[in-house]
């Protein structure tokens, strides 16, 4: 199965896109991807169309609902892994339905027959303004599982890129010295037509002259050079909820560097690093931990002290009670994304002693005669066993 994409790169938006670029964005992917479009192609065609418009609409059916957007933002597909997406077992319905369903009236442009007349959906920007974005930090903290339980406040200390206080992030003294670059008109991207036997190519590039920032500085500031920068230690605090897993990756938006010429500042990613717990092992929101008891525990039955995250609990151990039983304490375990708390699965072992003094050895030979003893475990014990030792 194929990887899944990022929803905001699916549809072609930057995080923090507003609502209404979200819905001009999908409307672009189903104007181009609906099955209904596609119905003279080929087969090959006629899947991969399919394919991106169940991805668009599995992208939008997210970032539309600010809920699942946020613990989307948050915990990336684990935050949203389970939640109902968009409905294809009846078919795909009409295009024309669809677009009318979610953006009628929205823009003016009234029906949508023919799919003609649009052009240039969510995000496009105005001749001679690029908004330029900072780079994104990426960082990892280690969380103990009792943190993991509780949710915690963390920090880190980061250098990253700030405006300069010199020159406000301009980088020049005066905000008369920055203009437009001639080369590119502020777009940041020069033209290149070139023309062949096969009709006329245009491609786009960097603009050579602003790379890419569509300004040029004419009296660079002394003090960061032009740039409009300055590297800068700083301390990043932060709140990490509860039910994290290792490995997940939390955005802070707007923590990372700075973008110069006050562009949009990139966000702080903080990758989850679960620590070993010396106790427990860890499924999801469930926790499993193992329990030696000794013999005549077993037998005779006793109470038990278990470990448990946020304080000891006793557990009953019924006379009898075999090797190798599991028992669940409900909602001992972690909260998962959504707050629910995973069970405590612990496993009971029977210390067989290796050697023994005199007297307990006769004590034992005198029991090893009695029928109690002798193993004739009922069909129902070994079904339990066979089904509690799946746990482990």
């Amino acid at each position: 199965m194929a990887e899944k994409r990022d929803y905001y790169e699916v549809l072609g938006l930057q995080k923090g896109a507003s609502e209404d670029d979200i819905k001009g964005a999908y409307r672009k992917a189903a104007l181009k991807w609906h099955p209904d479009r596609w119905v003279n192609g080929s087969d090959a065609e006629k899947k991969k169309a399919e394919e991106m418009f169940k991805e668009a609409s599995e992208a939008y059916s997210v970032l539309s609902d600010p809920q699942k957007r946020a613990r989307y933002d948050q915990f990336g597909f684990a935050g949203v892994d389970g939640q109902p997406g968009p409905d294809f077992s009846g078919g795909f319905g009409s295009l024309d339905d669809l677009l009318n369903n979610l953006f009628g009236g929205f823009g003016g442009f009234g029906g949508f027959g023919g799919f003609g007349g649009f052009g240039g959906f969510g995000g496009q920007r105005q001749q001679g303004q690029r908004v330029l974005r900072g780079r994104d930090i990426r960082t990892r903290v280690r969380l103990t599982l009792e943190e993991i339980a509780t949710g915690c406040d963390k920090e880190v200390v980061l250098e990253r890129n700030r405006p300069c206080p010199d020159c406000d992030g301009r980088g020049a003294k005066n905000a008369s010295d920055v203009k437009t670059c001639p080369t590119c008109n502020g777009s940041g991207q020069v033209q290149h037509i070139a023309n062949s036997l096969f009709g006329r190519t245009v491609s786009y590039a960097t603009c050579p002259q602003c790379g890419g920032e569509g300004k040029v500085v004419s009296n660079p500031c002394g003090t960061c050079k032009g740039s409009g920068l300055l590297r800068k230690k700083e301390t990043v605090r932060f709140h990490i909820p509860a039910g994290v897993e290792n490995g997940m990756q939390l955005t802070l938006q707007g923590e990372g560097h700075s973008a110069p010429r006050g562009g949009v500042n990139g966000d702080l990613l903080v990758v989850i690093e679960e620590l070993a717990h010396p106790q427990f092992k860890r499924d999801g929101a469930n926790l499993f931990y193992t329990r030696v008891v000794s013999v005549t525990d077993a037998i005779l039955g006793s109470e038990i002290s278990i470990p448990c995250i946020g304080g000891a609990q006793k557990l009953k151990i019924e006379a009898g009670t075999q090797s190798g039983t599991v028992v669940r304490l409900r909602g001992k375990g972690l909260p998962d994304s959504y707050g629910r708390n995973g069970d405590l699965y612990v496993k009971i072992l029977v210390w067989i002693p290796r050697k023994l003094r005199g007297s307990d050895k006769e004590a034992v030979e005198r029991l090893s005669s009695s029928e109690s003893i002798k193993p004739d475990p009922s069909r129902e014990d070994r079904a339990l066993f066979e089904k509690e030792s799946q746990y482990f």
